[in-house]
């Protein structure tokens, strides 16, 4: 483990001097902007406003060296969640931020409570908020620009920096990442661990330090502990130094935080207390030379020393073959009355403790919110930062053209993950798009249909001569890895693979380059990267990753491997299209329409949800012929089509579906016909998620606009005027209320069929038939639906 000796900083004293000046200005606006949101600003309910003083101070000495002394224009930052107040103050005191914004602090359009790159109202390089997930993104972003530089030349030439909380190091998605061998030769990330041993609920007892550092070490990364700072370790040095260490290293955590808040006699005593002998008379000596400031020497954590942060920045930025982790010493709540103390993770300081640090730092409360003067060395130093950090015009994405459609074929039988797999081939042959398209997947390409596109393409390996080619394998999948190859083979770590799509999904914007990432998983384990998911699209980034095999169709698998709840995950989540195919070119149209609009700036990710079922293209290949490529095109683009025309019949019904079941529905179709005299309506939904969203933005029109009307929908073309009225029956195989809301968009009589508990293994036919999806199961609730 490489530790930070006590050296001399790059920045002279006086330097240092105007650096802690910084550091208090910076401390001041963050703690008096949470003060002013909770204390006097009108809040407009009766919910507390909240924020977090303490964590913000424990990062502040951190991030005024880092940002003020240390970074550069290319560097990419993602800060701890709790410390953004911190954030807001560093970009008001650079010129980034508006001063009306500082009195906004978790106000509607104002600044946000975690930093976040859609919501803030200034640059954000990474949203934060779920711990965890924020230290992580710029790990993939690091690897993600390594890809960018290996394939275009065009990478930032930046560091990706992790600001992180100790206790973000006890989420499992943390170590996914961290063991992923992907990650191991990024020396351009970087991360820094707020290590201030409280948690949201207390001091924790037991900070296993070198435990983790051995952990990142065993990794391949460099550690750095910087424990104390050059006081402590000056006097470490001395006579008694090493009795003094021995009683501050083995010192239990709540003893140490306890002594913040203590006196100087109290600290005293407590730091002598125990020690016997010789050792007692040589620790009482050292001491003596720091009569009266022992109290501020035991305090000196390394975390809070700006010299030695800066020389452990320097430090890191030397390591050019692996990523670095900085271990650094801090104490929560730092420079304020509640450092240390164990409840003051949430806790705020009251108005005359205000007024009192207000009085102390030399402001007035016409001037507390003020930057610093004009011609002041801190103006000076501040104004350089600035310049420095003051980033080109990023370069523009050229947009890519995308075809309308690969081929016209459909062939006898064929899966939708099949369909995939093949369409990805064809994509390969189109210059232009195929250098730009990669993809993912945490060690199931083969059994998601990635294994032509990967022969062809090759897969990616950062490190240069690392390269391998297995072509003489008898393997069907032959690995050649090199750093030109187009795919990434993670481990088996479904978050990994939503965050390295999120970063991949992120290049128009950091790089100015437009990829086209497709990840593919196993449906069921959407929900297992359920976090990784919501973070990336919430940050705004646009990626397509397809959920193969889906449903109670990949029926031998058993109920572990048969998902269910996934259309509702796709309906709901923002930033994410789902869509559910049945038939190949209907797969293709829709995987075209999503990498179109993976470039619009309102774009969204697309979710494939798909199935391994073999299903005759026939019926598809009708509906063409009747009607015509293109408005097929346009309806299935649109959300859905009329698969089947209804006969003749006494009765009538509305069946819709959607993906694997679709031939069962037409089965149930048949029968409600020849034996019922119903004629029967199917309606294919390619997107039940668009069909919807479109309804309600019709529906909803007047809510923006009192003089609008509703509007018609997608919807309503695909049914006649008597068709609206009919009873209705869903079917999906999913969770029945997954396609339900088509009962309330048309105001009808309706029944839902899908899987509402676990499956199991079996075939196909007895599994339909145990869940109330085979086709007399849904003939029969269609004559459920007709009973009045």
């Amino acid at each position: 483990m490489d530790r930070i000796q006590a050296s001399p900083s790059t920045l002279s004293a006086t330097d240092l001097e105007t650096l802690a000046a910084i550091e208090r200005r910076v401390l001041w606006l963050a703690v008096r902007m949470i003060d002013y949101a909770n204390r006097e600003r009108p809040k407009g309910d009766e919910l507390k406003v909240g924020g977090h003083q303490a964590s913000s101070a424990s990062m502040v000495s951190l991030m005024t060296a880092l940002y003020f002394a240390d970074l550069q224009a290319a560097d990419l930052v993602s800060v701890k969640p709790h410390a953004s107040p911190i954030l807001h103050a560093i970009q008001y005191l650079l010129g980034n931020l508006d001063r009306k914004y500082l009195t906004t602090l978790r106000e509607f359009g104002g600044l946000q409570s975690y930093p976040s790159r859609t919501k803030d109202p200034f640059p954000v390089d990474y949203s934060t908020g779920s711990v965890g997930l924020g230290p992580v993104a710029p790990l993939f972003g690091a690897l993600v620009d390594t890809y960018v530089e290996s394939h275009f030349g065009s990478g930032t030439g930046g560091r990706f920096i992790s600001l992180m909380g100790d206790a973000e190091l006890d989420e499992g998605n943390v170590w996914e990442a961290v063991i992923d061998p992907s990650t191991r030769a990024l020396a351009n990330a970087l991360w820094i661990v707020d290590l201030n041993r409280q948690s949201l609920d207390r001091v924790v007892p037991i900070i296993k330090s070198i435990e983790l550092q051995k952990q990142f070490e065993a990794s391949g990364w460099q550690v750095v502990e910087l424990k104390y700072g050059h006081r402590l370790r000056t006097a470490f040095a001395k006579d008694g130094g090493e009795q003094l260490r021995k009683v501050i290293d083995e010192m239990p955590n709540q003893m140490y935080q306890g002594l913040f808040s203590a006196s100087e006699e109290v600290v005293l005593e407590t730091v002598l207390n125990g020690v016997q002998g010789s050792d007692r008379k040589r620790l009482a000596a050292a001491l003596e030379e720091h009569r009266g400031n022992v109290k501020p020497l035991v305090q000196d954590l390394g975390g809070h020393d700006l010299g030695s942060l800066l020389d452990a920045f320097a430090f890191a930025r030397l390591e050019t073959t692996r990523p670095t982790v900085l271990f650094a010493y801090t104490i929560k709540g730092w420079g304020l009355p509640m450092a240390g103390r164990p409840d003051n993770h949430s806790a705020l300081l009251a108005g005359e403790q205000i007024d009192e640090l207000r009085t102390a730092w030399g402001m007035t409360t016409e001037t507390e919110w003020d930057r610093f003067a004009e011609g002041t060395a801190e103006a000076k130093l501040v104004a350089g930062a600035a310049e420095r950090l003051t980033r080109a015009p990023r370069k523009q994405a050229v947009r890519i053209e995308i075809p309308a459609r690969l081929s016209e074929r459909d062939g006898g039988k064929n899966s939708t993950q099949a369909a995939f797999g093949r369409a990805l081939l064809d994509v390969s042959r189109i210059p232009g798009l195929a250098e730009r398209m990669v993809t993912v997947s945490p060690d199931v390409s083969v059994s998601t249909n990635l294994g032509g596109w990967i022969n062809k393409v090759g897969a990616f390996g950062p490190l240069p001569g690392a390269g391998f080619d297995d072509e003489a394998s008898d393997a069907a999948l032959k690995w050649k890895i090199s750093p030109q190859g187009q795919h990434i083979e993670l481990g088996i770590s479904e978050m990994n693979l939503f965050l390295m799509l999120g970063q991949l999904g992120l290049t128009w914007d950091y790089q100015g380059e437009q990829l086209f990432p497709i990840g593919t998983l196993y449906d069921p384990f959407v929900a297992r990267g359920l976090d990784g998911l919501i973070y990336s699209v919430y940050s705004g980034s646009r990626f397509i990753f397809a959920g193969t095999p889906a449903g109670i169709s990949l029926s031998r698998e058993g109920g572990a491997h048969q998902s269910t709840i996934t259309p509702g995950i796709g309906m709901e989540l923002p930033g994410v299209t789902y869509v559910e195919p049945c038939f190949a070119r209907e797969l293709e149209w829709l995987l075209l329409d999503g990498l179109r609009r993976l470039q619009d700036p309102d774009g969204e990710a697309l979710y494939l949800r798909l199935s391994t079922k073999p299903i005759d293209q026939q019926p598809f290949a009708d509906v063409v012929a009747r009607r015509g490529e293109d408005a097929v095109r346009a309806d299935v683009l649109a959300g859905g089509f009329r698969l089947r025309e209804p006969g003749a019949g006494d009765d009538a019904v509305v069946i819709a579906t959607c993906g694997a079941i679709t031939p069962e529905v037409l089965q149930a179709a048949a029968l409600l016909e020849d034996e019922e005299g119903v004629a029967t309506t199917v309606l294919s939904l390619s997107s039940p998620d668009r069909l919807y969203r479109n309804w309600r933005k019709g529906r909803l029109a007047p809510l923006r606009d009192a003089a609008e009307r509703p509007r018609g929908s997608h919807l309503d073309t695909l049914l006649t005027a008597q068709e609206r009225r009919l009873p209705l029956v869903t079917v999906i195989d999913g969770a029945s209320h997954s396609l339900s809301f088509l009962g309330a968009c048309l105001g009808v009589r309706t029944v839902p069929l899908g899987v509402d508990t676990f499956g199991q293994a079996g075939s196909q036919p007895a599994l339909y038939d145990a869940y109330d999806l085979s086709p007399e199961a849904i003939a029969t609730a269609a004559l459920i639906a007709l009973e009045p």
